[in-house]
Formats: structure tokens, C-alpha cells, sequence
């Protein structure tokens, strides 16, 4: 299963997250967060020297308080086409076996990053996100299809 779908690696503008979903009755469900009108899976920028997985991790603590991730489809990842002047996103796709979602208060900011957390389906999903990041979401639900 290939990893990327392009070869971002010249890109110096990246940010990391997490698709994350959670089993609800039948179905999965994945995290969408919403900053104004914008909806996206949680992810920030990497800090200086590291690695996208670790800044994936931390971002989706610091955003949503959730912790102990399992990342059951181990690395596998896709980027996002270049936007916003050149960044790159990867998401990760990772289980949130526990634990409620929260929006802390960031200490930069002096109130929470985003105003709104819903857990949809992945046909929410892709009427709520942009199509960038609907491509993410395509992406998650396919792999889950794909797995036991």
C-alpha cells in the first residue's frame, strides 16, 4: 500500500494530523474540527526537527485532548496537494478506542484552536470538508474498507 501519493519531499511548509475515527455501533465515525468555517481532521505544524508522526500525535492531544492513539494501519499516510503558499499536510489514520474530546484553551492563542467538534460518518465528512481534504477523508474510509 503506497504510502504517498506524490513526492512532496522538496516541501519546506508541512503540518501533520490524524484521521481519527472511533466505532460507533456499526459504522466508523471520524473527528472533524471546525475553526470558523473551515472543517478539517486535527493537525498542526512540525516543530524543528520533528518527525511528522510525533508532531501528528502531539497535535491531536494538544487540539482534542485525546491520548493513546492506535494506529492499527501502522504509518500509512497520504499528503495533501501543496496549498496555502506551498504547505503540505499528512494525515495518519488512527482508533480512539476512549476518551472525550475536549477543546483546550491554547496559551498562544487564549482560547481554543476550533470552535466546534463533531464525530461523522464519512459521507458527513466529505460534504463538510474542502475537496483537499475530502481526498483525505476518501483515503481513511477506503483503507478502513480495506482492513479486518
Amino acid at each position: 500500500m503506497p504510502a504517498l501519493t506524490k513526492d512532496h519531499s522538496s516541501v519546506r511548509r508541512r503540518s501533520a494530523g490524524v484521521v481519527v475515527v472511533r466505532r460507533h455501533a456499526d459504522r466508523w465515525r471520524c473527528l472533524v474540527l471546525r475553526a470558523f468555517g473551515y472543517w478539517d481532521f486535527p493537525k498542526g505544524s512540525l516543530e524543528p526537527g520533528e518527525a511528522p508522526l510525533a508532531a501528528a500525535i502531539r497535535e491531536v492531544e494538544e487540539e482534542t485532548g485525546l491520548a493513546g492513539l492506535d494506529f492499527r494501519w501502522g504509518e500509512a499516510c497520504r499528503e495533501t496537494a501543496p496549498y496555502a503558499g506551498g504547505k503540505v499536510a499528512r494525515y495518519y489514520l488512527a482508533e480512539s478506542p476512549a476518551g472525550d474530546v475536549i477543546l483546550p484553551v491554547s496559551p498562544a492563542l487564549g482560547r481554543p484552536e476550533h470552535h466546534e467538534f463533531r464525530w461523522v460518518t464519512f459521507g458527513e465528512a466529505t460534504r463538510l470538508l474542502v475537496p483537499r481534504v475530502r481526498e483525505i477523508a476518501e483515503w481513511a474510509e477506503g483503507l478502513l474498507a480495506s482492513s479486518p
